[in-house]
């Protein structure tokens, strides 16, 4: 399995789908399944029945699961989406942006 380049609490911008263009922060990643929940994207209405916590019930919208192949990292100074590299600085390994070469 590759090693994902995208973790919890990137902001990413959706590549492609219904979502193109939107961006959000990374709720949760499922690397088995590589996919991730970002928030305010790729929205899904969900039937609940009522319950304690939800008394009337009725159509709940949350975020749905997204391939992160359709997701690409935000370039924290330009602000569209980036490749990412990983490189050793003092020992440690840092995700840099290609397309300005700043640490994310």
């Amino acid at each position: 399995m590759a090693k994902l380049k995208i973790k919890k609490g990137d902001k990413v911008i959706v590549l492609s789908g219904s979502s193109k263009g939107q961006t959000g922060t990374v709720l949760r990643v499922f690397p088995d399944k590589a996919k991730a929940i970002v928030e305010g994207v790729n929205i899904a209405k969900k039937r609940v029945k009522p319950s304690a916590q939800n008394p009337q019930g009725g159509v709940v919208e949350k975020e749905a699961q997204i391939y992160l192949c359709k997701l690409a990292l935000v370039d924290p100074e330009t602000g569209k989406a980036t490749k990412v590299a990983i490189q050793e600085v003092d020992g440690k390994k840092v995700r840099i942006a290609k397309k300005s070469g700043k640490a994310i």
